[in-house]
Order: structure tokens, then sequence, then C-alpha cells
């Protein structure tokens, strides 16, 4: 349900061009891309991109412990090294302008991804930011499911 108008129908070439840059990430395990556009939700609020990403992260084998902890991921510690750097990776980025992306998140990054893999956490990481930004702006919200 989109509460003030429908961004996909108005502008549905540039939703698809949106859509089709996901079709170019293939680097990142399907769970751990679920988790960071969840954690990137999260930040930003967006109820319409938690539910589905966290239906996204269920469907991909995630267990609903992890889910419910995952806003405070530092705090516990069932989280594996390689989640951590891309969690920490994708909250600096997503507060861009007051962590300007810090060396020491990069480098903790390159212990665990290759080039390809930290292109592609960006990118989700970019892209969740813009879908976040179109469904709270304009109040998708999500179906209530049964």
């Amino acid at each position: 349900m989109i509460e003030r108008l429908d961004y996909g129908e108005i502008n549905s070439k540039a939703i698809n061009g949106m859509l089709a840059v996901k079709k170019h990430i293939a680097s990142v395990d399907e769970k751990l891309q679920a988790l960071v556009e969840l954690r990137v939700s999260q930040i930003n609020g967006c109820v319409y991109c938690v539910d589905l990403h966290a239906t996204q992260a269920r469907d991909a084998g995630e267990t609903q412990q992890r889910l419910d902890c995952l806003a405070v991921w530092r705090e516990c510690r069932f989280f594996e090294e390689h989640e951590r750097a891309a969690f920490a990776w994708a909250e600096a980025v997503t507060h861009l302008p007051e962590t300007n992306a810090p060396d020491d998140l990069y480098l903790s990054l390159k212990k665990h991804f290759t080039e390809q893999q930290i292109v592609d956490l960006t990118l989700i990481v970019s892209l969740m930011n813009a879908w976040n930004r179109l469904a709270v702006g304009f109040r998708h919200l999500p179906d209530v499911r049964v």
C-alpha cells in the first residue's frame, strides 16, 4: 500500500533501472545481503523494507533470533566477524555525513571480502538507502500478513 503516490507507476523506467542494478550484484551471499538491507532499513525507519527484507532473510534460512537482535548486533555474540564487518560498513555508509566511511571499517572489510564483494556490499547499501528514501517519503507500507 502506498499512502502518498505510486512512484513505481509514475516513473517506472527509473524504478526498473534501480531494480536492474540488483541483478548485477551476485558476489554477496543472499542471506547476508538480506541482513544488510534489513539493517539499513532499520536505521532509516523504513517499515516497508524492514518487513520485506526480514521476510527475505527468513526465506534464505536466517533464524528468528538473529533477526530479532540485528538492531543490536554489536551487543550479541551470534554474528560472525565477516557479518559484523558488513554491518559496520553498512551503518557507516548510511550515516556518511557523520562517519566519512572510516579507514578502519574499510580495512576490516578487506580482511573478509574480495574487492568485488566490497563494491557489491557498497552498492547494496547505496541502493537500499535510495529505496528507503522513496518508500519512507511516499509512505509505502507493507500489507498485513495473516
